[in-house]
């Protein structure tokens, strides 16, 4: 049987991060257990025909290659990265650990795609303004770990986020309490 392949969102997964668990809202006594949720998290809503829009900071323990290929590799889905200020190895420089991860497209600092037929851009990083934001696009970002309120019909993604549960969301999980009636 064919699945047609959905799209998912998420951000500041941290994987290795020890630090994530004093400094954000996440419920873990150390960072392997944090990152076996996460990834636990991932695959419980995944399918491997799915495709997942990363929003940067993906892992922090990038001189560990074997480890980061390791978690990459568990997770179901494409994947896209929307590089966070985390995945570089000195200013504008992707770090080396990510460039050789098998994503689904070259990784990049924004991105636009279009989802339930609403044109969607995506940062790392929260805007007040975007592409067509005043033509009813819609923004996703991390970065901010759920201290960030969106502004009109921009949302925090992030796996510590308000309501994504720590684990990647679709568009009308994420838009569900945005009004876009006039946003096409």
């Amino acid at each position: 049987m064919s699945h047609f392949r959905r799209k998912f969102y998420t951000a500041d997964s941290h994987y290795g991060h020890a630090l994530m668990l004093t400094s954000c809202n996440r419920p873990y006594k150390s960072a392997d257990q944090m990152d076996e949720a996460l990834i636990r998290a991932w695959n419980d809503v995944v399918r491997p025909e799915d495709i997942v829009y990363h929003l940067g900071d993906f892992a922090m323990d990038l001189g560990n290659e074997d480890r980061v290929r390791s978690i990459f590799s568990r997770l179901m889905g494409s994947k896209v990265l929307v590089l966070g200020n985390h995945d570089y190895k000195k200013p504008n420089v992707l770090h080396p650990t990510l460039a050789r991860l098998d994503w689904l497209t070259t990784p990049t600092t924004s991105l636009e795609t279009t989802d339930e037929g609403h044109r969607v851009y995506l940062s790392h990083y929260s805007h007040r303004v975007w592409p067509g934001s005043h033509k009813g696009s819609v923004h996703f970002y991390g970065h901010s770990h759920g201290k960030l309120p969106g502004v009109g019909r921009s949302r925090d993604v992030g796996v510590d986020a308000f309501g994504t549960g720590y684990a990647p969301q679709t568009f009308k999980q994420l838009t569900r309490d945005m009004d876009l009636e006039d946003a096409r």
